[in-house]
């Protein structure tokens, strides 16, 4: 017998229809990229409660109200949606799941399993057209745009919610999902300000309606604000960025360069004095029973990473830094050769075996004319480290900038080839560059070489 088709399934030709989105936007169709009911509750509902509060007073016990039914409900996407189900970063009790699946519908963001969902394809294929809300498609896109026009949801990247789909209390809330939105947006606040004080209107408008615009919008800077504003000290591959101002607006989530390279953390603040009360409030349910197996990356793992972006900096800088023609591209010259062009004036010194054009610096030399030209046609190995001044590192930087050859047969630069050719001792960055340190300038001596006056 031929089974029934499914009803759920798209039929053969719908496959070959073109998403909306797919299509180029004009005059003509705006309206049909708009995901209309998406504009009426972030956009249109809160601009009915903004209307509504000229008429409504506002009352203390309201506003005190809603300012702590602000923190449960973005808790409940914090602590709850983003650092429990999307990223698993700890466990809790069966309570503790209960009460952040509701305060988290409160915040009406959609359901566990639909946000964790989409956010986890953010981190899998960040600022990439599978990112659901890339900032690459501009900071308003990824702040609403995403989610007032209408997305082809095959076009975000897949990813497994395996454990989510067997999650009783995420099943049950993503089936009654608007009866949750209903009772923790709009009429738990209501019935609190009405029942505690009689102030039932006030509990609509300011903590439910007005309070649920805060709190979205706080939650829209994290795929926004998180990925523009502040620095990126573990990475900078990819947009996120950690900033102070960004975790004050979105309770501790804005030190995200951090999250995302250390997503499973429960912790995105990991200073002491950085703002993060998500982070605190996770570690006070573990002390009263309600949260267990607290998941931390290693410091040294998190060192390293630092280590190695402070690295990646550093030999961006140093590229455009002047270094000197390096050694092994410089031509030999012969000492007979290097004394014959000094006698027909032109300002040359030999210093372990590099031979430098100071020509147009001998009279900017701060010992004196006299001093450099000393030294002119000469090895003055001796006199530059120590014999007659003990040069600084910025000198012997300076330095390096004027080789214009090597002494054929001069020790130390013969001994640098080898150890060249070798990969022996010398340190490379990532653009191929050789790393110089301080005080280890192939004219630096380790020790003073005594003169002969000296002696």
């Amino acid at each position: 017998m031929s089974s029934k088709p499914d009803a759920s399934r798209p039929r053969a030709a719908d496959t070959k229809k073109v998403h909306i989105a797919d299509t180029q936007m004009t005059r003509q169709n705006w309206y049909k990229h708009v995901n209309w009911l998406n504009v009426t509750f972030i956009i249109g509902i809160p601009i009915a409660g903004c209307i509504q509060a000229f008429w409504v007073p506002l009352q203390l016990k309201t506003a005190i109200w809603a300012v702590i039914y602000y923190f449960f409900t973005g808790l409940g996407i914090t602590a709850g949606y983003h650092r429990l189900w999307a990223h698993c970063s700890y466990s809790a009790t069966l309570p503790l799941r209960i009460w952040l699946a509701l305060v988290g519908g409160g915040a009406v963001e959609g359901s566990i399993r639909w946000w964790a969902r989409d956010h986890r394809a953010h981190h899998r294929y960040t600022d990439t057209d599978k990112d659901p809300y890339s900032v690459r498609k501009g900071l308003l896109y990824s702040h609403l745009g995403w989610m007032v026009m209408k997305q082809n949801p095959k076009r975000i990247g897949r990813t497994d919610i395996t454990d989510l789909n067997e999650d009783p209390v995420v099943v049950w809330q993503h089936r009654n999902y608007i009866k949750v939105v209903l009772t923790m947006g709009l009429i738990v606040p209501m019935l609190v300000s009405g029942l505690g004080w009689g102030d039932w209107y006030g509990g609509f408008v300011y903590a439910g309606i007005l309070r649920i615009f805060f709190v979205q919008q706080a939650t829209f800077c994290v795929n926004s604000l998180a990925h523009w504003l502040g620095d990126q000290p573990f990475d900078d591959r990819n947009s996120p960025r950690d900033h102070i101002i960004t975790a004050l607006v979105t309770l501790g989530e804005g030190y995200h360069n951090f999250h995302h390279e250390f997503p499973s953390d429960y912790r995105n603040a990991i200073e002491w004095h950085q703002y993060d009360p998500t982070k605190w409030t996770i570690w006070t349910c573990k002390q009263l029973g309600l949260a267990y197996d607290l998941k931390q990356f290693r410091s040294n793992e998190i060192e390293k990473g630092r280590v190695q972006q402070l690295q990646k900096k550093i030999d961006q800088k140093r590229a455009k830094l002047d270094w000197g023609t390096p050694l092994d591209q410089l031509p030999v010259m012969e000492w007979d050769d290097y004394v014959e062009q000094t006698k027909n004036g032109r300002g040359l010194i030999s210093i372990a075996g590099v031979v430098h054009d100071v020509t147009d610096f001998i009279k900017d030399h701060p010992g004196g004319k006299a001093m450099i030209k000393s030294g002119l046609g000469k090895d003055a190995t001796a006199m530059f480290n120590g014999g007659v001044y003990y040069h600084s590192n910025g000198a012997h930087n300076l330095l390096s900038t004027m080789r214009v050859g090597v002494i054929r047969g001069g020790g130390e630069v013969e001994i640098w080839k080898r150890a060249q050719k070798e990969n022996s001792e010398y340190v490379r960055d990532e653009t191929g560059q050789r790393i110089i340190r301080a005080g280890q300038q192939v004219t630096k001596m380790p020790e003073p070489i005594p003169t002969a006056d000296a002696a």
